[in-house]
C-alpha cells in the first residue's frame, strides 16, 4: 500500500511545477466564486453528510453481512452476478463521472495555456495511473505468492525429514492449500487497491460538494450522491467479502469508505470561504487526483473484476451464469450512468 501512496504523490508532482496563477484569466476565474456562504446552503450540506454516510455504510455493509446468508456467499453462482453489477458501477464511475470531470478541470480557461492547453494531461495521468496500478498489483501478488510458497516449502521439508508415511497425500494437500492461498492473497490485493481508488475519488466529490454555494446545485446532488455511494459501497463490500479479511479489518475498510465523502464535504465547507474552487492550484490538484482515480478504477474493473470472472472456467462452462452476468453488468453501468444526469 505504501507503493500505491507513493504513486499518487508522484502523480501530484505537476501541481508543484505548474501550479502558478494565470494572469490572463485569473481575475475572471476568481470572481466566479463570490457568493456568500448562506445558512440555507449549509443546511443542505449538513444534510448531505448524514445522507451519504448512511447510504454509503448501508451499501458497503450489505455484502459483508451477506456472508451470513448462504445464497450470497462467494462460492455460489449468484455472487458472480452481483459482482458483475458492482464492476459495472465502478466502470461507469470512472468513465462517466470521474474522467469527464478531470478533462474539464485540467482544460479549464483558468489555467495557463502552456502547458495545460497544449498537452492532454488527463489522458496521460489516467494511463500512467493504470500502468502504475498494474505494476503494484503484479508486485504485490508476486510477493504474496513467493511468501506462501516459501512457508509451504519449509513445512514440506520438515515433514520429509520427519519421515512421515503420508508424504504424498501431504504434498497434494499442500499444493491445494498453496493455490487457495494464492487466490486469497489476490483478492486481498484487489480489495485494497480498489478501495484506494474509490477513496481518492470520494474525497474529491466531498470537497466539491462542500465548496459549492449554489443551493439549487446541492439539492439534486444530495439524492444522486447518496445512491452513488450506495452502489459503490456494494461493489467495494463484495470485494472485501471475497478477500476474507478479519472482522476488524473489514470494519476499518468499511468505515474508511463510509466516512471519506462526509469528511470531504466537511473540508469543503471549511475551505469554501478561504480559497476559490476555480483557483489554478485547486483545479490542478482536483484534476490530477481525478485522473489518477479514473485510471485505478478502470484497471480494477476491467482486469481484476470483469476479466478474472468472465474468463474463469466456471463462468465459461455455465451459460446461465454468463447471461445473468452480462445483464447485471449492463444494469450496473446503466444505473451509474443515469446518475450522471444529476451528479
Amino acid at each position: 500500500m505504501l507503493k500505491i501512496v507513493a504513486l499518487i504523490l508522484i502523480l501530484l508532482f505537476p501541481t508543484i511545477v505548474f501550479g502558478h496563477t494565470n494572469h490572463r484569466t485569473g481575475h475572471a476565474c476568481e470572481s466566479e466564486d463570490t457568493h456568500e456562504h448562506n445558512d440555507e446552503a449549509l443546511k443542505y450540506k449538513l444534510g448531505s453528510i448524514a445522507s451519504i454516510l448512511v447510504f454509503g455504510a448501508l451499501g458497503v455493509s450489505l455484502p459483508l453481512l451477506g456472508k451470513k446468508i448462504p445464497t450470497l456467499r462467494p462460492e455460489n453462482d449468484i455472487f458472480f452476478i452481483v459482482k458483475a453489477f458492482a464492476a459495472g458501477v465502478i466502470l461507469a464511475t470512472a468513465f462517466i463521472h470521474i474522467l469527464p470531470e478531470a478533462f474539464a478541470t485540467l482544460t479549464s480557461p483558468c489555467l495557463e495555456e502552456n502547458p495545460w492547453g497544449r498537452f492532454p494531461f488527463t489522458g496521460f495521468l489516467c494511463m500512467m495511473s493504470a500502468i502504475g496500478t498494474l505494476m503494484v498489483d503484479a508486485m504485490a501478488t508476486g510477493y504474496y505468492k513467493k511468501s506462501s510458497l516459501k512457508s509451504t516449502q519449509v513445512r514440506m521439508d520438515e515433514e520429509s525429514r520427519a519421515g512421515t508415511d503420508a508424504t504424498q497425500g501431504s504434498n497434494a494437500q499442500d499444493s491445494q492449500e498453496l493455490r487457495s492461498l494464492s487466490e486469497l492473497f489476490r483478492h486481498r490485493v484487489i480489495a485494497q487497491v480498489l478501495e484506494l481508488g474509490i477513496l481518492v475519488h470520494s474525497v474529491i466529490i466531498g470537497i466539491s460538494v462542500g465548496a459549492t454555494h449554489d443551493t439549487d446545485t446541492i439539492k439534486p446532488l444530495l439524492v444522486a450522491l447518496s445512491f452513488h455511494q450506495f452502489f459503490e459501497g456494494i461493489s467495494l463490500g463484495g470485494c472485501i467479502s471475497q478477500a476474507q479479511f478479519k472482522s476488524l479489518s473489514e470494519a476499518i475498510m468499511a468505515a474508511f469508505f463510509s466516512l471519506t465523502t462526509p469528511i470531504g464535504i466537511a473540508i469543503g465547507i471549511g475551505i469554501s470561504n478561504v480559497d476559490s474552487e476555480t483557483s489554478p492550484t485547486a483545479l490542478i490538484v482536483q484534476g490530477t487526483l481525478n485522473s489518477a482515480a479514473a485510471g485505478i478504477l478502470i484497471y480494477m474493473a476491467l482486469i481484476d473484476l470483469l476479466a478474472a470472472d468472465f474468463m474463469s472456467p466456471r463462468m465459461q462452462g455455465n451459460m446461465r451464469i454468463q447471461l445473468g452476468s452480462y445483464i447485471s453488468l449492463l444494469l450496473g453501468t446503466g444505473c451509474m450512468s443515469l446518475l450522471a444526469k444529476w451528479a
